[in-house]
């Protein structure tokens, strides 16, 4: 495990936050995975947005949407399951919708546990909260959040500072001028929130990711993929309740999630079993970057340890979405995947080309 005095090879942290998309929604007919690959196919767009409040899913067992998609509708994601690292065992942060998750992307901590009275546009309400970007800045490393205000308008200390279209990111990141944290939010009509296509989503991601992958600072980053909050999709596995809210009702973790870990030094063909949440990316951070800890929770947490391997040679392959389905070892790596120790070489690739930034339209907020 990275403590505070180790250092760290990664540094380029990209947070890719989709939209309201539980685990066996998505990865429930993964291979080796814990999900539930017997639920109903869900239409692509979906036909309606389930309701996602904490009151929802506090009756989730019997009024959740029980559906789920296909390798056919995300198959991007199922090839980055299959080339790096899966969690079946990772939580959202809070019992709810995006905005009290969105926050503990950022701060480890969330005042609400569903959306606050105002959080489009110019919010009315907003939050002192200690955050990650702050404790970056007093550390002399930078982050940058890629969207039109939200979430972090809704901080009263980040406000629309470091603030970047999201159409800028695919050039930045070829570039090789992408800041130490980056987080990147979907834009209306591919953040994946329903009724928004997956497919559609899941092309725009794999964009960022291509991006990253052959630009220049691949060999140093770590890129997190993961869905703000449950969607309102039935999932079979519940979490631990290890925090309540001031009714009583559970607070912290929320429901399960997909998260993917890429990077060279990501584990290959692997899937996590350990006990992850939101607040986890937040210590992963702290950890690469040595910074204090936010508050109780993110120091409780644990930092997605099990997901990479410092230990080895980075396999600087980029991810490929045409990846043949390989087969799985349960929670080990493929064996095929082993590197011997010593120099890695780069492989070569072509040069990235300019962005159609008009794929990269407005987004205002999410519930």
């Amino acid at each position: 495990m990275l403590t505070r005095t180790a250092k760290s090879p990664i540094e380029h942290v990209i947070i890719i936050v989709k939209e309201n998309h539980g685990f066996d929604n998505y990865f429930g007919t993964f291979p080796g995975a814990n999900g539930d690959a017997k639920l109903a196919s869900a239409p692509n767009p979906p036909a309606s947005d389930p309701s996602h409040t904490h009151e929802s899913w506090l009756i989730r067992h019997t009024t959740a949407a029980k559906l789920q998609y296909h390798e056919a509708d995300i198959p991007d994601y199922f090839a980055y399951a299959r080339q790096f690292t899966l969690c079946d065992n990772y939580f959202t942060a809070v019992a709810g919708p995006s905005t009290p998750n969105h926050l503990m992307l950022i701060t480890a901590d969330s005042p609400v546990i569903d959306k606050p009275h105002t959080y489009r546009g110019k919010p009315q309400q907003t939050f002192d909260l200690p955050s990650l970007p702050g404790e970056l800045e007093r550390a002399g490393l930078t982050w940058a959040a890629y969207t039109t205000g939200y979430p972090f308008d809704l901080i009263t200390n980040l406000g629309r500072r470091n603030q970047k279209k999201q159409s800028a990111f695919a050039q930045d990141a070829a570039d090789g001028t992408l800041p130490n944290v980056s987080w990147i939010y979907g834009p209306r009509g591919l953040d994946e929130h329903p009724l928004a296509n997956v497919t559609d989503g899941m092309r725009w991601t794999s964009g960022l990711v291509d991006a990253v992958a052959r630009g220049p600072l691949w060999p140093k980053c770590a890129i997190f993929i993961t869905w703000d909050d449950w969607g309102g999709w039935l999932d079979h596995v519940d979490p631990p309740q290890l925090e309540t809210w001031t009714d009583g009702s559970q607070f912290f973790p929320g429901g399960r999630v997909g998260c993917l870990a890429i990077s060279p030094y990501a584990k290959r063909g692997y899937i996590s079993k350990a006990q992850h949440t939101h607040v986890s990316l937040i210590r992963f951070c702290e950890d690469t970057f040595g910074l204090p800890h936010l508050n109780e929770r993110d120091a409780a947490s644990d930092g997605m340890v099990d997901c990479f391997d410092f230990s080895a040679a980075p396999n600087l392959s980029p991810p490929s979405t045409t990846a043949a389905p390989a087969t799985r070892t349960g929670s080990k790596p493929t064996a095929s995947r082993k590197r011997k120790a010593g120099p890695a070489k780069r492989p070569k690739r072509k040069p990235a080309s300019k962005v159609d930034a008009s794929i990269f339209t407005s987004f205002s907020g999410c519930t």
